[in-house]
């Protein structure tokens, strides 16, 4: 069999295991990678392990490990605290609230799986408390959350900009984040609506006495913990500091104050995250020098037409996404086909088509099959029957398959303005 079939087959196998098993792909990717390209292609170890992102891995690291040490020591909850009692009063105003919460949370480093772990137990106890749907609540906090996922300070920002810039698409970290931001703020308010966010409005229901917050003092290692945050974000976004080794080095200043517990911190960075995101960017690199990808490009394009390609590419990473690793296999494994499909198909903006995987790739999240879904459950005050938020939240993350290809062609498609 010919290499770039073989190459294209452990690809498959790798994301069908990601879908029905617990396994790491990211194991299953390196030993692939391993098999196909030493034992079959002759190449050697050195060749195969050139495809290790060594950048993408650093970024990562330093940007867990940072914000795993502002968890650990309280800032980031003391903040929520706070923002949460900003939160008190109208009952319609505070899933609108959590939802920009949870967007400011996300979207300065701790993504949208730090942010929901945040957000989902206050959250949930106030919606108790104030009889606001369960629902409503998670898909406003879950949104949020999941639209700040792609910012350039988050995990998954750095792992989808990051293979953007290997295809030669370097620079739109901002306007990727900004699309996301669109893409679930219009799913949102729409789920919003529909779903009788408008009908708390009502007046006469003032809920300030029913939501009772408890504030932590804030100490001198959380005010540290804050400045050195800003600083980064000053950093990186007013000089072009690099993001890893600068959050590796604020890291570093929070250890040496004795602000933060540093093995605390390492022991609770998402390790399994990372490996199955270096994994699979080793083996996507070895299909690249075996003309794998090109057969892989050729299944999406034969899905697709230059009008509908939005939708396609949408719809088919929801599909994965329910059931895989949206930063950790869907996003690695379908961005690099953009160059290829853009090119097969011809007047298609490459821009659009990425975008559209983003958002695709992530709308469907919200499933309780999905990390963020999952925490909006666990969130649930004990003693609550929980088993009918999974069922709607299941129905809401699986609609979100074609919902999410119908935003994707309405927002990227060559008529419209948000590119």
């Amino acid at each position: 069999m010919d290499l770039a079939w073989i190459s294209v087959a452990a690809l498959v196998i790798a994301v069908t295991l990601s879908m029905v098993t617990t396994i790491n792909v990211g194991i299953v990717c390196l030993a692939s990678a391993w098999i196909v390209g030493v034992l079959l292609g002759g190449m050697t170890v050195g060749e195969i392990l050139e495809g290790f992102p060594t950048q993408l891995f650093i970024t990562l690291a330093g940007v867990t490990l940072l914000f795993s040490m502002a968890r650990g020591n309280g800032t980031l909850e003391r903040i929520t605290e706070r923002a949460v009692r900003l939160c008190r009063g109208h009952r319609g105003i505070l899933p609108i609230m959590f939802f920009f919460l949870a967007l400011g949370l996300a979207s300065i480093g701790p993504g949208s799986i730090g942010a929901t772990a945040l957000l989902a137990p206050p959250a949930m106890l106030v919606a108790h408390r104030t009889r606001i749907p369960f629902l409503l609540m998670a898909i406003m906090i879950g949104n949020g959350a999941l639209a700040g996922s792609l910012s350039p300070f988050s995990p998954t920002g750095v792992v989808a900009n990051s293979v953007m810039a290997r295809m030669g698409f370097p620079g739109l970290e901002w306007q990727t984040f900004i699309n996301n931001i669109l893409g679930h703020s219009f799913v949102a308010f729409g789920g919003y609506a529909i779903l009788g966010g408008l009908k708390l409005f009502k007046r006469g229901e003032s809920t300030e006495a029913a939501v009772e917050i408890t504030i932590q003092p804030m100490e001198p290692r959380h005010w540290l913990t804050l400045s050195v945050i800003f600083g980064l974000l000053i950093a990186v976004i007013g000089f072009n500091f690099e993001v890893g080794m600068s959050a590796l080095t604020a890291a570093t200043i929070l250890t040496f104050a004795r602000a933060a517990d540093e093995k605390e911190a390492i022991h609770s960075m998402p390790w399994g995250v990372m490996l199955m995101v270096t994994g699979v960017t080793v083996l996507i690199t070895l299909m690249e020098r075996t003309q794998g990808l090109n057969l892989f490009t050729d299944l999406l394009v034969r899905l697709s037409t230059t009008e509908s390609v939005t939708a396609v590419v949408a719809f088919v990473t929801g599909v994965v996404s329910v059931y895989s690793s949206t930063s950790g296999v869907v996003l690695p494994a379908f961005l690099p086909t953009v160059p290829g499909l853009v090119e097969r198909l011809g007047g298609v903006d490459p821009i659009a088509v990425a975008s559209a995987m983003n958002v695709g790739s992530h709308l469907v999240d919200l499933s309780p099959l999905s990390t963020t879904g999952a925490l909006c459950m666990a969130g649930v005050p004990a003693g609550v029957d929980s088993q009918n938020l999974f069922n709607k939240l299941l129905a809401w993350g699986l609609s979100m398959t074609v919902i999410g290809a119908i935003v994707s062609w309405l927002m990227f498609s060559q008529t419209t303005l948000f590119l």
